[in-house]
């Protein structure tokens, strides 16, 4: 199989040819994608096409995969020594007179680090990015480390790994593995591949799957024994190094990766809700953070500013905001852009809306824009998430935020009253959820939709019931849709607060009463909730924490915690303070 519009070249290295395969135009910066195991260079076609406008994109079948042939004999060809050569003999190749910006999957990556810590590659390679392979030197080092200093969460720790590592094991059984891949698993690893880590079928994986595999197995049996008993000490990175971490791999912990510091001083974390095969699942999100990464090393796009807590998760990624013009919208689309993601920050009030893009510049959001669009108008939804899809891109995150806020008996509210608050709080949650979550379900790389409920969402109130009925609709909304799109990878959270510091107080409408007495009302509920002054930056917090946690239901503040406890185990408490007719 041949990479669409690739060009190839054979590279003879160590008694081996190498196929060489080249996307993009060779004047651009070069990226070199390295394979891992069982997999060829095809397991890269759909981040090397994203990533060939702006990069010469090369890849190539490491020896005894692919169309590269097989050292003979094959015990001791397959050493990280021979496996540095090939390397070089590529980039001397492809790219005689620049670095290269290289990046690793899987056994990809393990071969990669030795690749940026030997000297003899120094000045060859321009950045590293690493995604589900540690190198052997750091993870024998680690290893040593919880022997030697036995805590009990060392020891967990070391426990967990070697669970996680159990392939390891029987790769060094002799000739089980090859005859498994020659046999009933080599048939049956695209299914598995679809089944277990959500693959999308096609011309992945290729037919020299079997081959590859057995030849692969010997990675690991001439490298992973001698390198974790003796790591080298001298194991230091000497280019900026871009570590990618799927949090659901099957394979790897996250904690292998705790001292990487000390190996690498230069060291940009990130963190993506994926299994161990992110370049078939998440292509879009790796060939974005390979670009930027490369772009800033290059000096052609600023290093990222991002420092909040979550920026190894959110940096990169494309969040819309309803509601962003103040309040909980605009604290959120400001937690997003510390974190440094791109933001689309949406507003009724176009002049808000601007304002709040521009801050989130300022704040670290490497792309920040502002639309003006009335949530409640379905046809000015669909404009605008036509406009995203076409000029963003799909969404990362969609939060649901805006809302409005209505207080008076059943009676006193109006069928008008009904509609404006059910066309905000409902309506707009599904008019969002309809044509940003479809994309993200069909673009089948994962996603989170973030929908602002409230605490009145479980607690009934005689002086709510238009807008706790409408909350109350959001949270069940939210449930259903997270079970549906669960499957999709697609997760949904509703998130519940209570009583917030926001202007929603002095802009809620109060039902049966005159102007005059509505505008008591209004700077009376002003006045108690800024008394309260429980701050929108910590919801911000919460729905943040809720997407990189994937919760189904945050409530916010300690009355909003409470009132959802009594909902389940005290309901009749519930009812009884629901009674009450608060004063305003």
């Amino acid at each position: 199989m041949t990479l669409k519009g690739a060009r190839e070249r054979r590279v003879a290295t160590g008694g081996v040819e190498l196929c060489v395969a080249e996307l993009g135009d060779p004047e651009q910066p070069t990226v070199v994608l390295v394979h891992g195991y069982p997999d060829s260079k095809e397991v890269w076609s759909e981040v090397a096409v994203r990533l060939a406008d702006r990069f010469h994109v090369v890849l190539y079948d490491v020896r005894g995969h692919g169309r590269s042939t097989a050292p003979k004999p094959l015990r001791g060809g397959f050493t990280l020594a021979k496996l540095t050569d090939d390397f070089l003999a590529v980039v001397d190749a492809v790219s005689p007179d620049r670095p290269v910006h290289l990046v690793g999957h899987d056994w990809g990556s393990v071969q990669s680090w030795e690749f940026v810590t030997v000297g003899r590659t120094e000045g060859r390679i321009a950045s590293f990015t690493s995604i589900s392979g540690p190198s052997l030197d750091h993870f024998g080092h680690w290893i040593n480390a919880r022997v030697r200093r036995p805590t009990p969460r060392r020891v967990g720790q070391l426990l967990g790994q070697g669970a996680k590592s159990w392939y390891v094991y029987l790769l060094h059984t002799p000739a089980l593995p090859e005859l498994a891949w020659r046999g009933p698993l080599g048939k049956r690893w695209p299914k598995i591949l679809q089944r277990v880590e959500k693959v999308p079928g096609g011309a992945y994986p290729t037919p020299s799957l079997a081959s590859d595999a057995a030849h692969g197995a010997w990675l690991y049996r001439d490298n992973v024994r001698a390198r974790l008993l003796r790591p080298r000490p001298d194991a230091h990175a000497h280019a900026p190094v871009q570590l990618i971490t799927p949090q659901q791999d099957a394979f790897l912990s996250e904690r292998l990766y705790d001292d990487l510091e000390q190996w690498v001083p230069r060291l940009t974390r990130r963190t993506l809700p994926a299994k161990h095969w992110v370049p078939r699942t998440r292509p879009d999100q790796l060939a974005s953070w390979i670009e930027e990464f490369g772009m800033s090393v290059d000096g052609g796009r600023p290093e990222p500013k991002a420092i909040g807590r979550h920026a190894d998760r959110f940096g990169g990624q494309l969040v819309l905001i309803t509601g962003a013009g103040s309040g909980i919208g605009r604290a959120t689309a400001f937690a997003f852009a510390e974190a440094g993601a791109r933001v689309v920050a949406v507003d009724r009030d176009a002049e808000a809306a601007t304002r709040t893009a521009e801050l989130s510049r300022l704040i670290g959001a490497p792309d920040a824009w502002a639309e003006p669009a009335d949530v409640s108008d379905e046809q000015a939804m669909e404009r605008l998430a036509e406009k995203v899809h076409r000029e963003y891109g799909v969404l990362d995150v969609l939060v649901n935020n805006a809302g409005i806020g209505l207080s008076g008996s059943f009676f006193a509210t109006t069928s008008e009253d009904w509609r404006k608050v059910l066309d905000v709080n409902l309506w707009g949650v599904i008019h969002g959820c309809r044509l940003f979550g479809a994309r993200m379900a069909e673009r089948g790389q994962g996603g989170h939709i973030v929908n602002i409920a409230s605490a009145a969402a479980f607690q009934p109130s005689r002086a709510l019931p238009a807008y706790a009925t409408s909350k109350a609709a959001v949270l069940m909304l939210s449930e259903c849709l997270r079970a549906e799109l669960a499957r999709q990878g697609v997760g949904v959270s509703a998130i519940c607060p209570g009583i917030v510091n926001t202007s929603i107080t002095s802009t809620a409408r109060f039902a049966g009463v005159d102007e005059a007495e509505e505008r008591r009302r209004q700077k009376n509920s002003a006045r108690l909730y800024g008394l309260r002054n429980y701050p929108p930056e910590k919801v911000a917090e919460a729905i943040l924490d809720a997407v990189a946690r994937n919760k189904a239901v945050v409530p916010v503040t300690p009355e909003a915690r409470g009132a959802h406890l009594l909902s389940r185990f005290l309901p009749g408490a519930l009812r009884r303070l629901a009674r009450v007719e608060p004063k305003l």
